[in-house]
């Protein structure tokens, strides 16, 4: 089930869009696990691609370690049916998803060896619309 908010104040915000170039100063170090996905470049990240690489990389380790996901879908982008005329309001809210900046971990693992974690990380960045790489936890 993808993730959403459980409420928002309002269903369809006038949101404009974001610069991708900045780096982003918080939620770009590893802080639950031992390894992490970063993003390396601005983005928009849907529900369902979070969702998909969850799933991927569960399939691939199975019951061993654990894993954080640091990334939430607070924003909607709303859609048009084709072939509609023009006017008649804003249309409806399509699919939810989650503005990362470069430097933002997507996702921590903690309880499993290097090379298990670098597969499962590989798998999940896939998955995804944006470039990453692993990072280690630094102590």
């Amino acid at each position: 089930m993808p993730l959403l908010p459980s409420r928002t104040k309002f269903r369809k915000p006038h949101t404009r869009g974001f610069n991708k170039e900045h780096k982003a100063s918080r939620g770009n170090k590893v802080s639950f696990g031992e390894y992490g996905l970063q993003a390396l470049e601005g983005g928009n990240v849907t529900a369902r691609q979070i969702e998909s690489a969850r799933v991927t990389a569960n399939h691939y380790l199975g019951r061993v370690g654990k894993m954080w996901i640091r990334i939430f879908p607070h924003t909607s982008v709303t859609g048009r049916p084709a072939e509609t005329r023009m006017g008649k309001g804003k249309g409806e809210v399509s699919f939810w998803t989650a503005r990362v900046r470069p430097g933002t971990v997507l996702f921590e693992l903690s309880g499993v060896s290097e090379d298990m974690a670098r597969e499962a990380l590989r798998r999940q960045a896939h998955k995804l619309p944006i470039k990453t790489r692993m990072v280690k936890r630094e102590d």
